[in-house]
């Protein structure tokens, strides 16, 4: 079992935090090579046609996943980089707002996930299971696992993404288009997967490796690894 960093914007860590969202998945930059039909499968992959799939994924079943969001520190420490910060200053998450200020101190400069230090991560996964699928395949069940929700239970039924403005708002790169409100979670995640890659990559229909997990409130160093 390995300890490893995993990236999240801050509306999948409101769904996170909220208990929403159980799973995640990530394009695989290279496509599995097919192996002979008979073949023994020796790591997780589906079969289509009669034809195995070979990949194995950097992130396992029992490993941990600690969680990098956008965040900032105190205004003093601006010039700082966070590899000199010690461990335990004040810390402010996107994800919440911008924080007030304290007595003390005010919140700094913005600063992105991949600078977050492990000791500021907040949300700790354990990965349960590990899939390698095409796009397209995730079912209605999965796509709301990503954090979909529904608006209010009533008829007809009406999914969408909590907080997906700040993702397709005016934030979002040039030209991406805006994460919709469907009858069909699956197309709430269509959306949502073409803005964060930009063009079509829903018709491309490419192979992407789905982590489930379970979400633990806590820093991955002050919480018991499972047994």
């Amino acid at each position: 079992m390995t300890d490893r960093p995993i990236l999240f914007s801050s509306p999948m860590v409101r769904a996170l935090l909220a208990g929403t969202k159980t799973q995640t998945r990530r394009l695989i930059e290279t496509t599995p090579k097919p192996m002979a039909p008979g073949q023994i499968l020796v790591m997780t992959g589906p079969r289509f046609g009669g034809t195995a799939y070979r990949f194995a994924p950097r992130i396992r079943t029992g490993d941990r996943l600690y969680v990098r969001e956008h965040w900032r520190s105190r205004a003093d420490l601006d010039r700082i980089p966070p590899r000199e910060m010690m461990s335990g200053v004040a810390v402010w998450y996107e994800a919440d707002g911008k924080g007030p200020a304290t007595d003390l101190h005010m919140p700094g400069k913005h600063r992105q996930a991949m600078h977050m230090p492990r000791w500021a991560s907040r949300l700790t996964l354990t990965v349960t299971d590990v899939r390698v699928e095409l796009l397209q395949n995730i079912s209605k069940a999965d796509a709301i696992a990503e954090g979909i929700v529904e608006d209010d239970g009533s008829e007809p039924d009406i999914f969408y993404l909590p907080g997906s403005h700040l993702i397709s708002g005016v934030n979002a790169p040039k030209g991406r288009l805006p994460i919709g409100q469907h009858s069909d979670p699956r197309l709430v995640y269509r959306d949502l997967v073409n803005n964060l890659h930009g063009g079509d990559l829903w018709k491309e229909n490419p192979w992407m490796v789905a982590y489930t997990f379970s979400v633990h409130r806590g820093n991955i160093d002050k919480i018991a690894r499972s047994a």
